[in-house]
């Protein structure tokens, strides 16, 4: 079983690595040694701090023993293919773990190898940062259905897209605040509707923050420059058009007074949010990192079908 995108999961499995997340977090120790004797190679092309040390750390914390490979220091830089590599990897190691640039890397690796393949990162999916961000918002609220998550910013990013489709599965309200230059992309939002039907979950795309974040929960953002985007031209008219999307505390008057807010990390202060809002008891943005390492522990027994 894979972990490519969040709906690789159906919601009651996504029920149960909750369930075995909030056992892993009340007992760290628990299932040490679910994980003997495997392997697990990170095969990461971009940096990280959160997603690298979550893994890493919750492999070892499991039995396990990962590998840390820098894709750009590999073969892969001079020509070989994802898929060989992959085949190779498969003659080493039990499980892959990829942190890549093109989306269709990552499906590349899933049909060359045998084990488990979790998405780390992709340019078009980030599924453990939803998955861990939705337990966040259970654990905070006590449940996910009903409750209205409401994303403002730049729309247009992996984090969005996960969420989205995360948020439609568990039944969860979606509300993206974005300029329509930086909406989603469009065949997630319509798989994302089309999830919702079923779910009861509403997912409503607009360009007003303030209509947006309107009696939210959780008001969520992400940074406006995307990593591998800082160089591009036009980021100074991005910022421009993204400023009354900050999330400041006069946006967040407009929501429940017991909203929460929430940021995946690494946050540009100042930009898409206030330092005075992050720093805020609001702010469960450090929940949310450490939840990575509850979650991505308890979704590596589901794949390995060790819980």
């Amino acid at each position: 079983m894979n972990f490519l995108k969040i709906t690789d999961l159906s919601k009651k499995q996504v029920g149960e690595v909750f369930s075995f997340a909030q056992d892993l977090k009340e007992d760290p120790h628990l299932h040490g040694h679910s994980l003997n004797n495997k392997t697990v190679v990170m095969f990461f092309t971009k940096p990280s701090t959160r997603t690298r040390l979550s893994f890493e750390i919750g492999i070892r914390q499991l039995g396990g023993n990962p590998i840390y490979v820098d894709a750009n220091t590999t073969q892969t830089g001079r020509g070989e293919t994802i898929g060989d590599t992959a085949k190779v990897i498969d003659r080493y190691a039990h499980s892959i773990v990829a942190r890549l640039h093109a989306h269709s890397d990552i499906e590349e690796f899933s049909y060359n190898f045998n084990g488990p393949v979790v998405n780390a990162l992709t340019d078009l999916y980030h599924p453990c940062q939803a998955l861990a961000d939705l337990y966040t918002i259970k654990e905070k609220f006590g449940k996910l259905k009903g409750k209205t998550l409401s994303y403002v910013g730049n729309a247009d990013n992996n984090v969005t897209h996960s969420l989205l489709l995360g948020a439609a599965l568990m039944g969860v309200n979606m509300r993206v605040g974005a300029p329509k230059e930086l909406f989603p992309n469009q065949d997630v939002v319509k798989e994302a509707k089309a999830i919702a039907q079923e779910s009861g979950a509403e997912i409503e795309i607009m360009e007003s923050p303030k209509e947006a974040v309107e009696q939210a929960d959780i008001i969520y953002t992400d940074v406006w420059v995307s990593m591998g985007e800082e160089e591009k031209k036009g980021i100074q008219k991005r910022k421009k058009l993204l400023a009354p999307y900050q999330i400041n505390h006069a946006l967040l008057e407009l929501a429940g007074k017991d909203t929460s807010v929430m940021h995946c990390l690494p946050a540009h202060r100042g930009d898409e949010i206030t330092s005075s809002v992050f720093d805020s008891e609001k702010s469960i943005v450090f929940d949310q990192a450490e939840n990575r390492l509850h979650v991505q522990k308890a979704l590596l027994l589901k794949l390995f079908g060790e819980a």
